[in-house]
């Protein structure tokens, strides 16, 4: 059997991925762009603050949050749309495989402390959603939705995505928006753009997951 290390499989991985990674971010005026905030909150990013959040300080959490921030500034400078989706959630509606999280009315569910200022911005649009996917999470009783709503009403032909986790909650809502787009149901959306510095997700080494009843493995390594 050969032994392979996490950070060798992550090589191998990106080299195989269909998919052309860019470190550079421009932002053109020519293109109207909104700038969409994943579940930048307490109960996944401030320690101690739930049983998803991180257990001690974590670099790549922390330079995700900090990269919310600055990029929600220059949103908010330049009064270009932003869209704040909190994972918010009932508890008798629990998220198998994951532990209870983000309830309704805790802060966990709350953003952290240093996007809180967001709440008073008029170019702001907070979404609490109520599922890992905020496309899904968008859709209100009488069946509309919150999220097409703001693409359409801001004319927006791209959007710019951040958040955590990568795996998780930013990948299912960016899957859900592509296929919407290529229906034709977000017109005149055109670009659905990830990036990658102001993404992360949580950490649960192999061994702590072994350890902790009902836990399971999620190293940070891997899944981001």
């Amino acid at each position: 059997m050969v032994n392979v290390c996490a950070s060798q499989i992550v090589d191998l991985v990106k080299d195989e991925l269909p998919l052309h990674q860019d470190q550079t971010l421009f932002l053109s005026d020519d293109v109207k762009t909104g700038l969409v905030l994943v579940d930048v909150i307490n109960g996944f990013c401030t320690v101690g603050a739930g049983n998803l959040a991180p257990r001690e300080p974590n670099k790549q959490i922390s330079a995700m949050v900090e990269e919310s921030v600055r990029l929600s500034r220059v949103f908010c400078e330049k009064k270009w749309p932003i869209l704040a989706f909190l994972d918010t959630h009932h508890p008798a509606k629990p998220e198998h495989p994951y532990p209870p999280h983000c309830l309704i009315g805790t802060d966990e569910s709350n953003l952290v402390p240093s996007l809180q200022w967001l709440e008073k911005e008029s170019n702001v649009t907070i979404r609490r959603k109520y599922c890992i996917d905020g496309f899904l999470g968008s859709i209100e009783e009488d069946r509309s939705n919150i999220f097409e709503d703001w693409v359409k009403t801001n004319k927006l032909k791209a959007i710019l995505v951040v958040g955590i986790c990568t795996d998780i909650c930013v990948f299912d809502f960016v899957a859900s928006t592509l296929s919407a787009k290529n229906r034709g149901f977000l017109t005149p959306l055109e670009e659905v753009v990830v990036y990658s510095r102001g993404c992360a997700t949580f950490d649960i080494p192999s061994q702590v997951a072994r350890n902790a009843k009902g836990a399971i493995a999620h190293p940070q390594v891997l899944y981001d």
